[in-house]
């Protein structure tokens, strides 16, 4: 069976024959083709959409939908944590039952899919409602302690019509856990894949080339250095991977000779396009030139790695074909426009609350304390209005002295001090 097989964090694809000891019929060419291009289509449409909506999840307000920044230290912590997790659920399918464990993940991912498939197609379903539906307003509040110490720990706010979406993702939740049909599954993973390039974002360049190189090690190890990643792949019964019948033609949508491709791939290198996107906007100029060098770039990272893979009937790390495309094809494009500098230096964080004061550089003043406090107020967002502490800072402030003044009384200092030190020498 040839299949792109994947790990819950990132994602690898194989080539390799039936697991259940059965003798299946080869895959006819035209099947194969099939699946690898339904496969690629459907790790073009999350990135693509999700990057879109990561621009007005950064703008918007709604403390609900607000994105997740990824730091440089999150970043170069994250393949250590995913190779933990990953050696882990390797000796949980070693040590127990592999069906009890994949109960437990069902019935895990089936929550998770219905909520993030409720929030994929919330946008959607707004357009579908009338003008006069009767919309009202929800609020899921759990707070821990009481009075001063009050903290929020869930603060959802959400309306009737996310409560119909709701619904309507149920239907196909209930039709993943009692059938794990393969349509199910791919609706379930679109929708994690879409809601990890929205709500993930990177704050910089540098971050996005940390975590993706440090996966580049990672998929290189866990596929070519162990069979762990494959054993995990093939034991996990999650929507954490999209998958497309070879025998399609043959059986209908009863057929049963997959291929697969990792979320991992997808979403990875989706949040560092997505990242290039905002960056593209921020530079103002009508055009998404970065966007679009990379989102091509994903498809050809992506479509050498199912090409290795059918040539060679091996398992290949994706990242290992995806990473170089994906950093390699922007750099280049901003290094023929002299704006490397001007991406590296750039901040998505700063999008997420744009009227948020922030002092960039440090005024050069010269003069009292007074002084330069007065400009370092006039760098920021607005004035403030000053509460006055005592009597003498009311008469300061309606009597500030002239920069001649205060020029003066330097002076007659520096003289006092050089007088009575003539005066100790004597």
């Amino acid at each position: 069976m040839d299949s792109a097989v994947s790990d819950p964090h990132n994602g690898s694809a194989e080539a390799g024959g039936p697991t259940n000891g059965t003798t299946r019929p080869p895959s006819t060419p035209e099947g194969i083709a099939l699946a690898y291009g339904s496969l690629l289509l459907m790790a073009l449409l999350p990135i693509f959409f999700g990057a879109l909506r990561s621009v007005r999840c950064a703008r918007g307000k709604n403390a609900s939908d607000m994105p997740e920044t990824i730091t440089s230290r999150d970043a170069a912590r994250f393949p250590i944590i995913a190779s933990c997790t990953l050696l882990g659920l390797y000796l949980f399918f070693k040590i127990f039952s592999q069906e009890y464990i994949n109960l437990l993940l069902s019935m895990y991912f089936f929550v998770l899919g219905i909520l993030a498939l409720s929030h994929t197609i919330s946008p959607l379903m707004n357009k579908f409602f009338p003008a006069n539906f009767p919309n009202r307003q929800y609020q899921l509040l759990f707070t821990q302690g009481s009075g001063e110490n009050k903290e929020e720990i869930i603060n959802y706010e959400f309306d009737t019509k996310d409560l119909v979406c709701l619904g309507l993702s149920s239907i196909v939740g209930v039709w993943y856990l009692l059938r794990k049909h393969w349509i199910a599954n791919n609706l379930f993973g679109l929708a994690f894949s879409l809601n990890g390039v929205e709500l993930l974002h990177l704050n910089n360049v540098s971050t996005g080339c940390i975590l993706l190189g440090g996966l580049f090690i990672y998929d290189i190890f866990w596929v070519f250095g162990t069979n762990v990643m494959v054993t995990v792949a093939k034991s996990f019964e999650a929507p954490i991977k999209l998958v497309f019948p070879q025998d399609l033609l043959e059986k209908g949508l009863e057929a049963d000779n997959f291929a697969m491709l990792g979320l991992g791939d997808i979403v990875i290198p989706g949040i560092f396009i997505a990242l290039l996107l905002r960056f593209d906007i921020s530079l103002k100029k009508n055009t998404h030139t970065y966007f679009y060098t990379s989102f091509a770039a994903y498809i050809f990272g992506l479509g050498l790695t199912i090409f290795i893979m059918h040539i060679f009937k091996h398992a290949q790390p994706a990242l290992l074909y995806l990473v170089p495309a994906c950093i390699g094809f922007p750099v280049l494009v901003a290094l023929a426009k002299g704006e490397v500098t001007e991406m590296f230096s750039y901040e998505s964080s700063a999008e997420i609350l744009p009227h948020t004061p922030r002092l960039t550089h440090f005024p050069t003043v010269s003069g009292s304390p007074a002084s330069l406090a007065d400009s370092m107020q006039q760098k920021l967002a607005g004035p403030r209005r000053r509460r006055p502490q005592n009597p003498s800072a009311i008469y300061e402030e309606s009597n500030p002295k002239d920069p001649a003044s205060v020029t003066e009384t330097r002076e007659g200092t520096e003289a006092t001090t050089s007088k009575g030190l003539e005066k100790k020498e004597k």
